[in-house]
């Protein structure tokens, strides 16, 4: 990861190099979920993506230099409708949801995040930002409400790239006798009689989910930060209103680079409740697991959807068969002597693979780098051409490219593996002596762990593989 990365920058739409504000001191937030109802397999893709992002970044300035912030939408309206529906208290509603939400992102590899605020933890930084943009005139009071006034910051439309007008006319505004223009949003609100409150200067009331993301996001990653990323979904309104409200606070720059991954589709169709087309990221990970599911989210464009069919994940089964079969391929390899194709292979691959990543986050040449990777190493494999030495060469490399990408292969230890090796062994004497009952228990023990046999010209190895209940 030794070159210069390269990303297109939302905001403006093209293709720049990454170039931080402070390398020994990098930002990076994600706008995380609003914790109202189990996360859907839409909702996957960006956390797959900025995974990745953030060990690609470790990976080139080091662990220390990265900050990634992901927040926790815990107060909003739908978390109050939700909670009423349910007949459920707010907290043990958002509580709930947060923990299925990090369930979820320990099923799918992900990393946990430097910080991971909430929003009600933060209530009097967001009091306090609202408080200084009216002071600047950014933002009026009207009827116990606070709104932005949109015509006050004269860059409003630049991440959608649309005139006020345009934006007007074609997005979810609210409609509102309180507003100036239908455009300006809302800061902060009243609360009604059983609905959460906190005390402000305009009265007991709640904050906007807008003004929510610039306040912990300026209170983690200060005045100005490398990258900010979500949906694209998420262009307009919320992220918009991020930059209009948070540079009009500070009179700096909100973010250098916006980054927004592309929705997953079914059947070319948002996911939706109304259209009953939902899928939970719990019920695809029980179907398919989390490398399935990674694999998938990586094969095309970050920025671009992509479209959920069960043919699709089921091609990733056999790749990560192959995946699975060349970790024990190198991890089991016996003999001596070495292999001239290996140098030469490595630094074809790694230099594919890092070059594909650095150049716009390019998922699926890397995938095809890993890919190729892979496929030498089983061919070489079945010829019985993989040497102790050969693997020693190969494998750090391999496992790189793996936890780069998330992919969690299923591994055993060397006491395990000696263990399964003696009981093969034993196996192949009772087959020896046509003791094919006693040869067929020691089958059935080791495909009970998940085992399957490899036969080459001499020899049989194995490999563990993560169960995949749809397969």
């Amino acid at each position: 990861m030794d070159k210069d990365i390269f990303l297109t920058n939302s905001l403006g739409n093209k293709k720049e190099k990454f170039i931080p504000i402070d390398s020994k001191k990098i930002g990076m937030y994600v706008c995380g979920p609003t914790v109202y109802d189990n996360p859907h397999i839409g909702n996957a893709r960006p956390l797959v993506i900025f995974d990745i992002l953030f060990k690609v970044l470790k990976c080139k300035f080091g662990t220390k230099a990265i900050n990634y912030v992901r927040n926790i939408t815990d107060i909003d309206d739908k978390i109050i409708k939700a909670s009423f529906e349910k007949k459920i208290s707010i907290t043990e509603l958002t509580n709930k949801i947060t923990k299925i939400f990090h369930d979820d992102c320990n099923y799918l590899n992900c990393e946990v995040p430097s910080h991971e605020p909430k929003a009600t933890e933060n209530i009097s930084l967001m009091i306090e930002m609202i408080s200084k943009l009216i002071k600047n005139n950014n933002a009026y009071e009207s009827n116990q409400h606070v709104y932005f006034d949109v015509n006050k910051f004269k860059d409003y439309g630049k991440l959608s790239n649309k005139n006020l007008d345009e934006l007007i006319s074609g997005a979810r505004v609210e409609v509102s006798e309180n507003k100036k223009n239908p455009a300006d949003f809302v800061l902060w609100k009243p609360s009604s009689k059983n609905e959460p409150s906190w005390d402000s200067p305009w009265g007991k009331g709640r904050p906007g989910w807008h003004i929510e993301c610039s306040a912990m996001s300026l209170k983690y990653l200060g005045n100005g930060f490398e990258i900010h990323g979500g949906g694209r979904d998420l262009i307009f309104p919320h992220h918009e209103n991020e930059i209009a409200q948070s540079e009009s606070f500070t009179s700096k720059q909100f973010a250098k680079i916006w980054m927004h991954v592309g929705m997953i589709t079914i059947n070319g169709e948002k996911m939706s409740k109304s259209v009953g087309n939902v899928k939970s990221v719990n019920h695809v990970l029980e179907d398919w697991g989390p490398n399935i599911i990674r694999l998938f989210c990586l094969s095309g464009s970050y920025s671009k959807p992509i479209d959920y069919s069960e043919k699709l994940l089921r091609e990733n089964i056999t790749k990560l068969r192959q995946i699975e079969s060349c970790y024990y391929e190198l991890r089991l390899a016996v003999g001596s002597g070495t292999n001239s194709t290996a140098d030469k292979l490595l630094d074809e691959c790694k230099n594919e693979f890092d070059s594909a990543l650095n150049n716009d986050f390019n998922t699926p040449l890397a995938l095809t780098a890993y890919y190729k990777l892979i496929k030498e190493v089983n061919s070489l494999a079945a010829e019985e051409e993989i040497t102790e030495n050969y693997a020693k060469i190969i494998l750090p490399e391999f496992e790189r490219m793996s936890e780069i990408l998330g992919i969690d292969i299923m591994k055993v230890s060397d006491e395990e593996k000696n263990s399964i090796n003696q009981m093969i062994k034993k196996r192949d004497e009772y087959r020896i002596e046509k003791n094919y009952e006693e040869a067929d228990k020691i089958r059935d023990e080791i495909a009970g762990k998940n085992i399957i046999f490899i036969d080459h010209k001499n020899r049989t190895t194995w490999v563990k593989q993560e169960k995949i209940n749809a397969e």
